[in-house]
């Protein structure tokens, strides 16, 4: 599977048919190789972007112990300022409509560091705002100083390109198969991928990437909002759970991925099948 599976995007390449990245990650800037895709090609876009956690530049450590905990501390988390990050999910956003098929959906995902804001931006830039999904997380990092509430769930918002689409695809019974008892409700109750799934680094010792998601939430993203066949971008692809998922269920992919530690962890989960 690994190879041919990476696209070197570089800046000689001025556009990207769309059966040359099908079934392929393309190692490159987002903002850049978006660009390049065709207009109106994809039918489902998964966007699970920087955070901007803001957290304080000191160890985080479990309350009264010595132990450090990996946080989210990473350079892709990291701006300047809240304009900085406005303008970066702005341009993504926009880049990403254009690539939209007329009836295709886009998903994002944040905590409440950002997703309000993320929120905001999708309804000025025009989209229609479907559904807001709660996922319930069974195995959260619990809150060592015990002074606010336990972060127990992220955001997810489900919009349509714009107000006029009618054409979207919702599955409702699947949406009801994973729903509560028989309703298709927007919460979902799932752990936070560990074990196996979890991919390590080169010594096995340290998580690969800070936020990888688990193949749950794409496996419902997916059957709920996609058709077999279906085209699903991810521009910041990480450990390429969305491309993974995508192909188990007959579905067929593009994903965009910088770093080059990520990708590599995806080629050896790709060619494990």
């Amino acid at each position: 599977m690994s190879n041919g599976f990476v696209i070197e995007d570089s800046e000689d390449i001025p556009k990207y048919s769309l059966e040359k990245v099908l079934g392929k990650v393309i190692h490159g800037n987002s903002l850049s190789v978006m660009k390049k895709l065709p207009k109106e090609s994809v039918d489902l876009v998964f966007l699970d972007p920087p955070y901007f956690l803001q957290l304080p530049k000191k160890d985080l450590r479990r309350w009264n112990s010595k132990t450090i905990v990996n946080g989210v501390d990473d350079e892709w988390d990291k701006f300047k300022s809240f304009e900085e990050y406005d303008s970066f999910i702005k341009e993504t956003l926009l880049l990403a409509r254009d690539i939209m098929k007329p009836a295709a959906t886009l998903w994002v995902i944040s905590t409440y560091h950002s997703i309000f804001r993320i929120g905001k931006m999708m309804q000025d830039l025009g989209f229609w705002i479907l559904n807001d999904v709660h996922w319930i997380k069974t195995n959260p990092m619990p809150n060592w100083l015990g002074v606010r509430f336990t972060n127990s769930t992220e955001t997810l918002i489900w919009a349509a390109k714009d107000k006029s689409s009618r054409k979207y695809t919702f599955n409702k019974e699947w949406a009801k198969k994973l729903g509560i008892g028989k309703v298709a409700a927007n919460v979902w109750e799932f752990p936070i991928c560990t074990g196996k799934e979890r991919l390590k680094d080169d010594d096995r010792r340290c998580k690969l990437h800070s936020t990888q998601k688990p193949a749950e939430l794409l496996k419902r993203i997916i059957l709920t909002t996609s058709n077999e066949g279906d085209i699903i971008l991810d521009p910041m692809a990480g450990t390429g759970t969305a491309g993974y998922v995508a192909r188990s269920l007959n579905r067929r992919f593009i994903m965009i991925e910088i770093n080059p530690k990520y990708i590599d962890g995806m080629k050896k989960r790709f060619d494990r099948g």
